[in-house]
């Protein structure tokens, strides 16, 4: 694989308690009606196994940086394929702008979601 097209994104499936502690996540889906679910949209180099597994643990650089979502960390379920399996790999940049606008359209259906 190029190196140029190595960066994908994912999403992960929130447990709906993120939506009831986490004022900062409610504030940012007032389209929430409750009935779909609560999502967290990312994208790495890393695979999405690997990535979401790195969430969960909290992972941090060699150089202590965290790199894990507190979110995903705390609220993250699994992985799901079927919102993002057919979304090719990128470059970064790409990778970047696509990562807000799946978001941005999960949005509009009416899905919880959190980026960055």
């Amino acid at each position: 694989m190029s190196n140029r097209l190595k960066y994908g994104v994912y999403v992960i499936e929130l447990s709906r308690k993120v939506w009831s502690e986490n004022t900062a996540f409610r504030e940012a889906n007032p389209q929430y009606n409750g009935v779909l679910e609560c999502l967290y949209v990312g994208m790495s180099s890393k695979s999405p196994q690997e990535r979401f597994k790195q969430h969960k643990t909290g992972y941090r650089t060699k150089k202590g940086h965290k790199i894990a979502s507190k979110i995903v960390e705390r609220y993250g379920l699994y992985l799901r394929p079927s919102l993002f399996e057919d979304i090719p790999r990128m470059n970064q940049q790409e990778a970047l702008k696509m990562e807000k606008e799946l978001a941005l359209q999960l949005r509009r259906k009416r899905y919880a979601v959190w980026f960055n």
